[in-house]
């Protein structure tokens, strides 16, 4: 993990972030208020947005990560994703620091990971710093893979 100032960050990465920042507007969030973004950039330079959605019923909602690697998983299977940027918007303004994603989303970003067979950096953004990882894995230790399913 490294720690960035929003200046430090290559143009992509910045760009990537910018998406997932303006994902928070289209987050659904009356119960927690807590707008989430996410944006995760495939192999072939296609863009998947996600934005968490909340559900009366939980844990009907779903996080912004799971949305927009599922939806990538959905719209274009055959395109490992590269990179997943994620950012957070509470009390009228961005997180000061990097939220952390919840840990069915770091198990889903891990399983994004091993469907593709390769890493996936991740990009969590604050206002006082960003954290990029070079992996999901990362995010996950003692990971939990098909593998381990088998006797």
């Amino acid at each position: 993990m490294r720690s960035y100032q929003w200046e430090e960050l290559s143009e992509s990465q910045r760009a990537l972030v910018t998406v997932a920042k303006e994902q928070t507007e289209r987050s659904y969030c009356p119960y927690s208020h807590f707008h989430v973004g996410a944006a995760a950039l495939l192999s072939n330079g296609v863009i998947i947005r996600g934005a968490n959605q909340e559900n009366a019923a939980y844990p009907s909602g779903l996080c912004a990560e799971r949305s927009a690697l599922f939806a990538a998983g959905a719209q274009y299977p055959e395109q490992p994703v590269e990179k997943l940027a994620i950012a957070c918007f509470t009390d009228g303004h961005f997180t000061k620091e990097p939220g952390a994603p919840c840990g069915a989303c770091r198990q889903v970003m891990l399983e994004t990971e091993h469907r593709y067979g390769g890493k996936m950096e991740v990009i969590l953004f604050g206002e006082n710093e960003t954290l990029v990882f070079d992996s999901a894995a990362d995010l996950l230790p003692l990971i939990f893979v098909s593998e381990n399913l088998k006797g």
